[in-house]
């Protein structure tokens, strides 16, 4: 990115679990647009920027003057104008995230002056109860929904299921089970598939989110099943689970929604 400023600054800087981060990053003399919860920002660095020593080698390596540049959807509520958060994994192949992985706080990146992306509420009817449902990272969208509208969450029930290899990869885990407490109807399912490799008994969900979702396990915690009738369904995160989920819903009733075709299923693959 020779010929483009390193425009922001990272603020904050927490390692969730080894390769796994939470970033917040200002930007340096200019302002952060409006957005609404559920949009992406672009971050990048040129391809000089140092990688992270236990990912894989670049071949062939990235001319040092090319900018790299990717989406991070911002998990930092819309209502904060200093800085954007991130979660982002580092993917040991990747061309950006290993770069990122090294950056402490002071050092500059590339923020990008748009935020863009209709992977928001936008459409979904102010009386609909919503499902969030991710994998991984894929959680970020979902944090940036909460923490924008929390002070609405007595109108409807929501529900965030999140699922992870180790109980240690929950990212987010201690805010959202606050939240859960502030907000009875707000419901928290935390999922590992490796329940064998915790140090210490998990006594929560197993398997996979889509297990939970057969299992039928936020029928108990809302008294009810969910229904395309009242439930809006949000899927984030692997593009497996996404096509499992959809495949399930889909024999449930659900849609996807278009812009032409209103539907009730919503979804952004990470990929």
């Amino acid at each position: 990115m020779a010929q483009v400023e390193l425009n922001a600054v990272v603020t904050q800087k927490v390692e969730v679990a080894p390769g796994l981060f939470i970033m917040r990053i200002a930007p340096v003399g200019w302002q952060l647009p409006p957005f609404r919860p559920g949009q992406f920002a672009v971050l990048g660095l040129p391809a000089s920027a140092a990688r992270h020593p236990l990912c894989d080698l670049e071949e062939p390596p990235e001319a040092e003057d090319k900018p790299i540049r990717r989406s991070y959807s911002i998990a930092s509520s819309s209502r904060e104008g200093e800085y954007l958060e991130v979660y982002l994994t580092v993917v040991r192949s990747g061309s950006l995230s290993p770069r990122l992985a090294m950056l402490n706080v002071g050092e500059r990146l590339w923020l990008g002056p748009r935020i863009s992306g209709l992977f928001t509420f936008d459409e979904v009817p102010h009386e609909a109860d919503l499902v969030m449902i991710a994998t991984g990272t894929g959680l970020a969208p979902y944090m940036s929904m909460l923490r924008s509208t929390l002070d609405e969450a007595d109108r409807r029930r929501l529900a965030v299921i999140h699922g992870a290899r180790h109980s240690w990869d929950l990212g987010y885990r201690g805010e959202l089970l606050t939240m859960e407490r502030l907000r009875p109807k707000l419901t928290y399912v935390p999922v590992i598939s490796r329940p064998t490799e915790e140090p210490v008994p998990w006594t929560g969900e197993v398997g996979y989110v889509q297990d939970v979702w057969r299992r039928r396990v936020l029928d108990g915690r809302w008294d009810h099943r969910p229904t395309p009738a009242g439930t809006h369904v949000f899927l984030c995160g692997h593009p497996e689970m996404i096509d499992a989920m959809v495949r399930i819903l889909e024999a449930e009733g659900f849609r996807e929604h278009t812009r032409l075709v209103p539907g009730q299923i919503h979804y952004e693959k990470y990929w």
